[in-house]
């Protein structure tokens, strides 16, 4: 099909990677984050030479004048003086040039050429913006479809992520708070979970909001049908009463950051006290057992040195006793990673009923376990049977994210997420951060994350964040943000050929990140069923005085 110029290129643009158009646009198709191209020979070829509009200016315009009365059409006007020249509106455009495909590479090339003076300029088409833009064709093994692209109708040119990319070189979804994020994360999820990919992953949930999950089994999209087996995705949410955290598995540091504020002799009792149960034949140890090494030691001081450790042990056990002696610690009691992660499974760790620096522990705690088992299992130390044994890569989704890798903090979980972030590509565990504000949010641990999905941001110290860490966020890419709607991000890095504005498409499974609806509540509250029921509530707990009874509104009956 013959496809006419929309444009002609009118020179260089700012930068050597940029040059301008000009343009009528009368159908106002060229807007911001389209894409364009250019024909030009290369290496013997003629190629097509893509880019993407990233500035769009008005060089002519109607006089003001004929826009005074905005009763009368400036066309009718412009008629009226005789003034019938087609392009009454000229717009020029700044394109960044992406340059052409290559088949070999399955990458874009730079040609180094701008277009010349004149040089006719033509709309993509989606053809060509499907086979190019995407690593993947969906449903693909491999793909992950998140949506369509923002310029072009629903559906017109498919986003189709590289699976394979994400999950060992790390992704972030950014976002302002309503702006769609944990919405975008189900979406991500759903697509681990297809047939395509039928993937490991483990979500923790600092909120609550992916319990929906749950109906990843019931959802027909999901499964497939073979001639050995039929695939259907497994999803396991453990609410907090179910994580347990075996004492054995955690670290000094970990019991130093849950106990701050000790003194120098408190510090040197747990020390050594937590060396002893950590050295013992049985490295299995209760509260009780570390208190009585603690208690023991003290002693050993006051015989050795005449100094009485007895109050300090004292304080100290108290201590351990109010942190470590209730659940989600245990003695005996652990999340067995055997059952936790398996290809075809998404495991949810509700952490919503947990304090913070809990939270932050049993991440490290749980992150450290899945990297140890990683790599033992890739270096061949463990075995079928093994409770370290997981021969396959699992993938971290690790909702609000800043919590546990704060910028400028000392949270328990940041080291063991860097040291991850690092080497996990290695042994095949992948992480996913997902966070409202990236200004709050460690530099280094989002720089490590080889695919972004940006969503709306408008704070400047976010945005700057964004600019500093993401590398392949250039100043065009940020320029958006704030423009962008619900539901709508820009997806860049490794996992696609090319940044896109993306329009993210509706999820299988409820979304279960929905904001409350104050005033339906309010009004619910007040609804004649509701009063009704108060009411017999109230009857049944209070008897009437020889005043009458007190109603549920605090006016007497």
């Amino acid at each position: 099909m013959h496809t006419e110029p929309v444009g002609a290129a009118k020179g260089p643009g700012e930068t050597p990677h940029e040059y301008t158009l000009i343009s009528a646009d009368p159908e106002q198709k060229l807007k911001n984050g389209e894409f364009v191209y250019y024909k030009a020979h290369v290496e013997g070829r003629e190629r097509r030479i893509l880019g993407r509009i990233t500035r769009r200016e008005p060089v002519k315009l109607f006089p003001d004048s004929f826009l005074a009365d905005p009763r009368i059409s400036p066309d009718e006007l412009a008629r009226a003086v005789g003034y019938t020249h087609p392009e009454r509106e000229l717009f020029q455009l700044t394109v960044t040039l992406l340059g052409y495909y290559d088949e070999r590479f399955k990458a874009f090339i730079n040609p180094r050429l701008s277009p010349s003076c004149g040089w006719p300029i033509y709309l993509a088409e989606n053809e060509l913006l499907r086979d190019t833009l995407s690593k993947k064709l969906p449903g693909e093994r491999g793909s992950a479809c998140i949506g369509s692209l923002l310029s072009r109708r629903e559906g017109e040119v498919p986003v189709v992520l590289d699976v394979r990319e994400f999950t060992s070189t790390h992704m972030a979804i950014i976002a302002s708070t309503g702006s769609g994020k944990s919405y975008l994360a189900g979406v991500l999820i759903e697509e681990l979970m297809s047939p395509a990919n039928k993937a490991c992953v483990l979500v923790l949930d600092p909120h609550g909001e992916y319990g929906t999950l749950k109906e990843l089994p019931n959802t027909e999209a999901f499964h497939e049908r073979g001639s050995l087996s039929d695939y259907r995705p497994r999803s396991w949410i453990l609410r907090p009463e179910r994580i347990k955290v075996k004492l054995s598995t955690l670290e000094y540091p970990d019991l130093r950051y849950l106990l701050p504020t000790m003194t120098e002799r408190m510090e040197e009792l747990l020390s050594r006290a937590f060396t002893r149960v950590q050295n013992q034949e049985n490295r299995a140890w209760s509260v009780g057992e570390l208190e009585v090494k603690i208690r023991n030691i003290a002693d050993e001081r006051r015989d050795d040195q005449g100094v009485d450790y007895s109050m300090t042990a004292d304080g100290l056990c108290r201590r351990l006793d109010s942190m470590l002696g209730k659940p989600p610690f245990s003695a005996s009691e652990d999340l067995d990673l055997r059952e936790l992660l398996k290809p075809g499974q998404c495991s949810v760790l509700q952490l919503d009923d947990i304090d913070e620096k809990r939270q932050q522990v049993i991440t490290a705690t749980l992150l450290r376990r899945i990297y140890r088992a990683r790599q033992r299992t890739a270096r061949g130390e463990t075995s079928q049977g093994d409770a370290e044994h997981i021969p396959y890569p699992v993938f971290v989704l690790l909702e609000e994210a800043h919590h546990f890798a704060p910028a400028g903090g000392d949270a328990m979980s940041t080291g063991i997420l860097k040291q991850v972030l690092a080497e996990g590509r290695k042994f095949g565990l992948g992480v996913g951060l997902i966070s409202q504000r990236p200004g709050k949010l460690d530099a280094d641990v989002l720089s490590q994350c080889m695919t972004q999905f940006i969503m709306k941001v408008v704070n400047p110290i976010d945005q700057n964040t964004i600019a500093s860490a993401v590398e392949s966020a250039s100043r065009d890419i940020l320029d958006e943000l704030p423009a962008l709607s619900k539901g709508q991000a820009i997806v860049t890095g490794s996992s696609m050929n090319a940044p896109v504005l993306c329009r993210v498409r509706e999820r299988l499974t409820e979304h279960g990140g929905v904001s409350m609806d104050a005033p339906d509540e309010w009004n619910r509250y007040w609804n004649g069923d509701a009063i009704r029921e108060r009411e017999r509530e109230y009857a049944v707990l209070h008897t009437s005085g020889p005043r009458g009874r007190r109603s549920l509104y605090g006016s007497e009956r």
